[in-house]
């Protein structure tokens, strides 16, 4: 099992690289590539869903790197009724049964304030787990105030670009979050990032733990030899070791003092 890492940076002299990975295969081709963290998801083509518990079990007895998985029962909004927010609890708790050594969750109000009260039960259902608060983050109409409320209410980290579709359109208030962070939670920067923009986005935000998908991924060539007469598409999109390995290298060259 992955043990919980919840520092800025994980103890680095280097931003640490978490790596986001829609299926199985995707995980463990991170970890092979040195991610030093898997979100762990399904279904990334509506922004991710709850991994099956077989993929869960498989990831985390497989990487010796944290795997933090994402609990959230459906696409659309943040904003679960009471059947959906007792099946986040009931994933929080298999998570942690299969050997998840993080979740990443986030609760709404219909006024796109963070909902502390579910948000709370969750935070404490999950430990000793890390929690992460995902992109919903993002929503809430006020960002400094939701990373107030986030600290003070014990969560780990926040998953976000900013409050803006990538990191460098959020570059400046990724830099205020992280200045008023201060070391209490981790401001975790995302937000279609790539390797050739991340010495950028890092020098100007500060960011101590960047999040990347797409830029981890590419074609993946199906090794079936017989083409289906139907049709079918055996080929697909997912993480690769070789484009882990690259950004990694240039995360390399962007060691600092560790915090």
């Amino acid at each position: 099992m992955a043990t919980t890492g919840t520092s800025p940076g994980g103890g680095l002299s280097r931003p640490l690289v978490e790596i986001c990975a829609g299926d199985l295969r995707s995980a463990l081709e991170a970890g092979a590539g040195g991610a030093d963290r898997v979100e762990l998801c399904d279904r990334l083509e509506v922004g991710g869903t709850t991994p099956g518990p077989g993929t869960i079990a498989q990831a985390c007895r497989r990487l010796a790197i944290p795997v933090h998985v994402l609990v959230r029962p459906r696409a659309g909004d943040f904003v679960p009724d009471e059947a959906e927010l007792a099946a986040m609890a009931d994933d929080v708790d298999a998570a942690r049964a299969l050997g998840a050594s993080g979740v990443v969750l986030g609760v709404l109000r219909p006024d796109g304030a963070i909902d502390r009260d579910a948000t709370a039960r969750l935070v404490d259902r999950a430990r000793p787990m890390s929690v992460t608060f995902h992109k919903a983050f993002d929503q809430t109409p006020d960002l400094d105030a939701s990373l107030e409320t986030l600290a003070g209410l014990g969560v780990d980290r926040v998953l976000t670009s900013g409050g803006r579709p990538s990191a460098e359109e959020g570059a400046d208030a990724l830099a205020r979050l992280v200045a008023a962070a201060a070391g209490r939670i981790v401001v975790l920067v995302a937000g279609r990032l790539t390797a050739e923009g991340l010495p950028a986005i890092v020098r100007r935000t500060g960011a101590r733990e960047v999040h990347l998908g797409s830029a981890a991924a590419g074609p993946v060539a199906s090794p079936c030899r017989l083409r289906p007469a139907d049709g079918s598409a055996l080929d697909w999109s997912g993480v690769r070791a070789d484009r882990v390995r690259r950004i990694l290298a240039v995360a390399e060259g962007l060691g600092g003092p560790t915090p």
